[in-house]
């Protein structure tokens, strides 16, 4: 029998929340939003109500909902929407959740939602060991071990972040978009700023990437998700695939091992 739940999928971030509509298996559209921290449930539920219906659904129309947060502030805001438009509350990935992983660190309270989500969808996708890169405002390095268990990871600053602090903490530099450059060796301030953020982040991702696979003993795939994936995955020799959806997809895993 095929699976017609429309199912609402929130990941909410320290800068966007990003929601995805699944028909089933298949995420069918997505958008993203600001996380407004002062943002009151009566805005978002106008706002969510607005992206939902200019892609041709109604709110009324959702079967479920399901919800990982790294902002604690909005988690409250973004339960009362899903609750408005459902009839009742959305499952809130955190303890009491159901998500089939283990999770080996010493205080598995203190591992955010969104990297646990995405340890399930990579394991899911891989049934192997795997590394998890995700490029938010932090950069995270999630690691998965054979036997499908959450063994911790690394956080380190995201590159906007690096970004920032450069343009903040010296005076006489440019702010520069972040991309490419044509070259590692920088003609220009600009093209020498871009290399160091490209190139330099290539190099971090890539040096911890290579201390990650000794210490874990095992192979391992090496996936990427978030904003700067692509760019940053294009470049990498660590990273093998991109995963634009992987939070989202990791979500929808949740919600099925909870509703059965």
């Amino acid at each position: 029998m095929q699976d017609t739940t429309l199912l609402l999928a929130v990941d909410i971030g320290n800068t966007n929340t990003v929601l995805g509509i699944y028909r089933g298996p298949e995420l069918v559209d997505h958008f993203r939003l600001e996380s407004r921290r002062g943002a009151t449930s009566d805005e978002m539920a106008v706002l969510v109500d607005q992206m939902l219906r200019h892609r041709g659904f109604e709110p009324r129309d959702l079967n479920a909902a399901v919800i990982a947060s790294v902002v604690p502030q909005l988690t409250p805001t973004f339960v009362q929407v899903c609750q408005r438009a459902l009839g009742r509350p959305p499952l809130v990935v955190g303890p009491g959740a159901k998500t089939g992983m283990a999770v080996l660190v010493d205080n598995p309270k203190e591992v955010g939602a969104d990297r646990i989500v995405n340890a399930i969808a990579a394991f899911d996708r891989y049934k192997s060991a795997c590394i998890v890169v995700d490029f938010g405002t932090a950069t995270t390095f999630d690691v998965i071990n054979g036997k499908g268990h959450y063994m911790g990871g690394v956080i380190v600053p995201g590159i906007g972040i690096s970004a920032d602090a450069l343009f903040t903490r010296a005076a006489k530099l440019p702010r520069v978009e972040i991309v490419r450059p044509a070259s590692v060796i920088g003609k220009t301030t600009v093209q020498a700023i871009q290399s160091g953020l490209v190139f330099g982040y290539v190099s971090l991702v890539d040096g911890l990437c290579a201390r990650l696979l000794v210490a874990m003993g095992e192979p391992a795939r090496v996936c990427a998700t978030g904003g700067l994936a692509p760019l940053i995955g294009g470049e990498s020799q660590a990273i093998e695939e991109v995963l634009e959806f992987l939070t989202l997809d990791g979500l929808r895993l949740v919600w099925l091992r909870n509703a059965e």
